[in-house]
């Protein structure tokens, strides 16, 4: 799959502080691309560098194959976290004033802002100010504003705060849409559940430096540890020394359940075997790390060895 963007040992240096230090991803074209990361770890200076906000210091981006040049903020949608609507602007007059800004002529935007206002049920919102709305408000406003010019890559951070468990749920399918559109997303977040429920890749950065990259997949199977969670009636005496049995324990139904890592150079069907000889199977599968694990785990240091290459 072709890359969209592509930042290439990036550079950024603040005084003493190395914002980021030799940071370099690939986003590949259609995709939600998660980046992750603790607060401070330089998240925000790549995107300002994505942007044009910033310059890097060293190194460069590519977007679409070409390095990047001022025209291509055209191309680029960008949700910033701390929003920056003009409160006192009414809404239509505003998001108005940003399409064209991005290069829609009046009508054009017209044109789209109806599309948004339907979709969104917000017609009544026109002629609203800006601080007359709730802050979930404005987040609806702010999005339609990132979106509406239609730009091949939209940047969102932290889309979800401000949003009650129904309108996260509107903007997460608009994502999915935009997405199966052709549009590429990168989504940048600390909540490890939209990362599992949206993301196709992620990035993790850690100390200015990616200590993670890859497809959703990929960056899992590094962390997977070859273990797996049974669930029985009967008793497990023993397994052979290729199977390690981590936890065991029996409910007040008399259901046990166990965690078995294999150490040995087996396979699982060997354990299936050896689990039926002695114990009615109700139900086996392999522990897969979910991200939240994966974050911690590789942000406290414990990271595999191909992580370190």
């Amino acid at each position: 799959m072709p890359n969209i963007l592509e930042a290439h040992d990036i550079v950024k240096q603040y005084a003493t502080h190395r914002a980021l230090d030799g940071v370099s991803i690939n986003v590949p074209k259609g995709s939600i691309f998660g980046l992750l990361g603790p607060n401070g770890a330089g998240k925000t200076s790549l995107i300002r560098i994505i942007t044009q906000i910033t310059a890097p210091d060293e190194g460069y981006v590519l977007l679409d194959g070409e390095r990047l040049r001022p025209n291509h903020i055209q191309h680029i949608g960008y949700l910033p976290e701390e929003r920056g609507l003009y409160k006192k602007m009414k809404v239509g007059e505003q998001l108005l004033y940003l399409a064209q800004l991005k290069g829609l002529s009046e009508r054009q935007a017209m044109d789209k802002l109806k599309i948004w206002f339907q979709k969104f049920d917000i017609k009544t919102w026109w002629s609203k100010s800006i601080e007359d709305l709730s802050k979930g408000m404005q987040q609806k406003i702010q999005f339609v504003a990132t979106v509406m010019h239609e730009p091949k890559l939209i940047i969102l951070d932290e889309p979800f705060s401000g949003f009650d468990p129904i309108n996260a749920n509107l903007i997460k399918d608009e994502i999915l849409e935009l997405r199966d559109k052709g549009t590429t997303i990168i989504f940048s977040t600390h909540r490890m559940e939209s990362v599992e429920e949206l993301c196709d890749h992620i990035a993790l950065v850690h100390k200015s430096k990616v200590i993670l990259h890859g497809s959703k997949q990929e960056v899992k199977d590094q962390f997977k540890e070859n273990s797996y969670a049974v669930s029985y009636h009967g008793t497990l005496e023993s397994l052979p020394s290729d199977f390690e049995i981590i936890s065991q324990k029996t409910d007040e139904e008399n259901l046990s359940k166990a965690n078995i890592r294999i150490v040995g150079a087996t396979s699982v069907n060997q354990l299936v075997g050896n689990l039926i000889s002695q114990v009615e199977l109700v139900a086996f599968h392999e522990n897969i790390p979910s991200f939240n694990e994966i974050f911690i785990k590789a942000v406290g240091g414990e990271m595999p060895e191909e992580v370190l290459k």
